[in-house]
């Protein structure tokens, strides 16, 4: 885990670790967490992603965003 001290103030951090941890009272019996020291960390950063669920439709929508311009480029629609 990424302490609080070892952050620069004002950072923005964006966590993409996924760990789960155990929790008697989750549905699960677990939740999921980042690499982050989340407690630490908002004390010290200016924003940070939330775990889970801060990078994954980032991802789809660049996903999405390279695979529309991939096709433009292919088919000659600059």
């Amino acid at each position: 885990m990424v302490r609080g001290n070892w952050i620069k103030p004002g950072a923005v951090i964006i966590d993409v670790g996924i760990n789960p941890v155990e929790d008697p009272n989750a549905p699960r019996g677990y939740r999921l967490v980042g690499d982050i020291f989340y407690e630490e960390a908002c004390e010290v950063a200016s924003a940070i992603t939330p775990v889970p669920g801060g990078v994954g439709p980032m991802t789809i929508a660049m996903l999405l965003s390279n695979t529309l311009i991939s096709a433009k480029r292919i088919h000659n629609l600059d």
